[in-house]
């Protein structure tokens, strides 16, 4: 699944993130990448561990955490931490697949799911579009500030080179508790179907009672 998620930040967080990004320190990015992706990668990354680096992970979490659309598109049962991203002029992320496992608490996780969440307006910057291999074809995106794209972490992708302004950006990794894209597309269509048919029938109606029972035991077998 591909997808564009509008607002997942509100204006106001996405000023309060913006500030942030500016009171944070930032080093080279090169420093998290894998063998690989780190001899294409020209970008520079936030300490997220100051004062300030933990309010804006905080902030970004949270955003990400009540967003019912990424909830139910990922099913996330566990997620990396959490990277800011600022590209200036001359900086990019050439063509690269994301490690198939990373590193999480005392363990590892496996990639399902990678995501961009836009901290930059798309006319402050040139350049920089997230390019993405996907189903066989090429997908070049740069939404707006606030917005946020979910793809495979299997999917070949690349940030073009930005050669004016700044693009920030948050990026992570998810584990979904439903490994199967398809599995977790079929569960996606039930939930925005159900969210549909609540609009018009009881929670108590014979049709609502059958579709959150069918939703929860398809949910099951998959943990």
């Amino acid at each position: 699944m591909l997808m564009t998620i509008a607002d997942v930040l509100s204006q106001e967080d996405l000023a309060t993130a913006q500030e942030l990004c500016t009171l944070v320190a930032w080093r080279d990015g090169a420093e998290t990448a894998g063998k690989t992706a780190r001899e294409v990668k020209r970008n520079q990354q936030a300490d997220l561990t100051s004062r300030m680096g933990v309010k804006l992970r905080d902030l970004l979490l949270q955003a990400l955490a009540k967003n019912p659309v990424f909830q139910a598109a990922a099913q996330p049962k566990q997620m990396s931490r959490l990277l800011v991203s600022r590209t200036e002029a001359g900086g990019g992320y050439g063509l690269h697949v994301d490690n198939a496992f990373m590193p999480v608490r005392d363990g590892q996780m496996r990639t399902d799911l990678s995501f961009t969440l836009f901290l930059s307006a798309p006319e402050t910057y040139d350049g920089g579009e997230l390019v993405i291999e996907h189903s066989g074809q090429t997908i070049s995106a740069k939404p707006g500030a606030g917005d946020l794209i979910l793809y495979p972490s299997t999917s070949l992708h690349q940030v073009q080179t930005v050669t004016a302004g700044t693009r920030l950006v948050c990026v992570g990794w998810i584990e979904s508790q439903i490994p199967r894209a398809d599995d977790r597309e079929a569960l996606f269509d039930l939930t925005n179907l159900k969210a549909e048919l609540a609009k018009d029938h009881d929670p108590q109606s014979p049709i609502m009672l059958t579709l959150t029972k069918t939703h929860a035991n398809l949910k099951r077998r998959f943990n």
